[in-house]
């Protein structure tokens, strides 16, 4: 039977948090065994989709509240890291944003862009207390 590893994560609603945040998601990767591919490259990719992630959090979603707080949630079971992103926001419908033009690095839609290309599976559903961004990727 694979061991299930599981990390969970509550920092202030603050982007001073982000790099901390990302490093975390970096040597998670660096960890795998059971991971084939180049883990180098996914310690990057985790660590850029766990910031985009919670810069929207923090951000957009809890609009900047320093009273709230982002809940990370890494998860590895079976063949799959699964990321779980909690806010405590009104929540949007992640399936309408739309690929930036990348004209304007300021554009909105540019870091669900980046986390629907780099994993396998990106979902946004509302949870108790606000939403929860989870992104899969499958460690096949």
């Amino acid at each position: 039977m694979e061991e299930k590893i599981e990390v969970n994560i509550k920092v202030p609603n603050q982007t001073r948090y982000l790099s901390l945040i990302g490093k975390i998601g970096e040597d998670v990767a660096r960890a795998l065994k059971r991971f084939r591919g180049d883990r180098e490259e996914l310690a990057y990719h985790i660590n850029l989709v766990l910031t985009e992630a919670m810069s929207n959090a923090i951000r957009h979603a809890n609009e900047g509240d320093p009273e709230k707080e982002v809940h990370v949630t890494i998860v590895i079971e079976d063949q799959d890291l699964t990321i779980r992103v909690y806010d405590q926001g009104q929540g949007f419908d992640v399936s309408c944003t739309a690929p930036p033009e990348f004209k304007n690095l300021d554009e909105h839609g540019r870091g669900i862009y980046i986390i629907r290309s780099l994993m396998d599976r990106v979902t946004y559903s509302e949870c108790r207390g606000g939403h929860v961004l989870e992104m899969v990727k499958a460690l096949r």
